[in-house]
């Protein structure tokens, strides 16, 4: 494994921002959410060497994180979600500054820019001022610069914020492709759950500081509610409050759709009950697959 974590607690000051996390987490492309104050910047600030646990213990490709950070940084990459470009500077200056922050001998490291700026679809404007690229182009150059050293592990906090959808899909793609023909691990942190869907087979949850769920992907999304989806035709009000009474989870789409969640004692059959009791015609009827959506819902405990 490489990425182990025991019993790890910390704190600013009154506010518990990690309380008890345990992580054991496989090779592969690992998503790790949470809501805002879950602690998933905290968790990536500790693992990468910035702040030390008030409690508890870890490895990352087997260094110790409390004692052994700058070899943790050798081999780890970082993609931050802020900004953290040097003014004045162009991209392969950049880039080839930040290899040898992390070791590499100075040829090596500028010769290492040039090829992963090109590899992120920067080599036409590597000698460009920072301060002249366009957000999509800062995401790229941020992705450059984590992997110009050649790392094992890379941490990616919310690569895709703040992108048009075309810059979204290219930094998705760049992303599959670095997880899936390259021997990197890669862990993203990100709170848009369809780039965890599309590339992650492993999925981490935090909840106010502490692990609400963690493991494969699919296996967790096989949750004990089944979804039905369907469409009717009428007042629906009381409908719904029925169906909730008998504990299902309703959501209602933007489009009119209703996401019914029957507990596992139901079956389809108490729906149309209820709707027959209010009057309710259902005009669209078919079972749906459970999504990270829902699995994420369930796991912090929102409707």
């Amino acid at each position: 494994m490489s990425i182990e974590v025991k019993d790890l607690h910390f704190s600013y000051g009154k506010l518990k921002a990690l309380d008890g996390v345990d992580l054991d987490l496989p090779q592969g492309a690992i998503g790790l959410l949470g809501p805002n104050g879950a602690g998933k910047s905290t968790l990536l600030r500790i693992l990468l060497g910035f702040l030390v646990p008030d409690k508890g213990e870890g490895r990352i490709l087997d260094y110790d994180i409390k004692h052994e950070q700058s070899s943790i940084r050798r081999f780890v990459g970082y993609m931050p979600e802020d900004d953290c470009f040097i003014p004045g500077m162009d991209a392969v200056s950049f880039t080839s500054y930040f290899g040898e922050l992390s070791g590499m001998p100075r040829q090596e490291a500028m010769k290492r820019a040039h090829e992963v700026l090109f590899y992120v679809g920067l080599g036409e404007s590597r000698y460009r001022n920072l301060e002249t690229y366009s957000g999509g182009m800062k995401q790229r150059l941020k992705l450059a610069q984590a992997i110009v050293h050649d790392p094992k592990l890379i941490f990616l906090d919310e690569p895709t914020s703040s992108l048009d959808p075309q810059g979204r899909k290219e930094i998705l793609e760049l992303i599959i492709d670095i997880s899936s023909r390259k021997d990197i691990q890669i862990l993203i942190s990100s709170h848009i759950l369809p780039d965890i869907e599309a590339i992650c087979s492993y999925v981490v949850i935090l909840n106010k500081g502490k692990l609400a769920a963690q493991g494969d992907m699919d296996r967790l999304k096989q949750i004990d509610y089944k979804l039905y989806e369907l469409r009717v035709k009428g007042e629906s009000e009381g409908f719904v409050k029925k169906l909730r009474d008998k504990k299902s989870r309703i959501k209602e789409t933007k489009d009119g759709v209703l996401k019914v969640y029957l507990p596992p004692d139901k079956n389809p059959q108490d729906i149309f009950a209820v709707a027959a009791e209010e009057n309710i015609q259902i005009r669209h009827f078919v079972k749906s697959r459970t999504s990270l959506e829902d699995l994420f819902a369930k796991a912090v405990g929102v409707d």
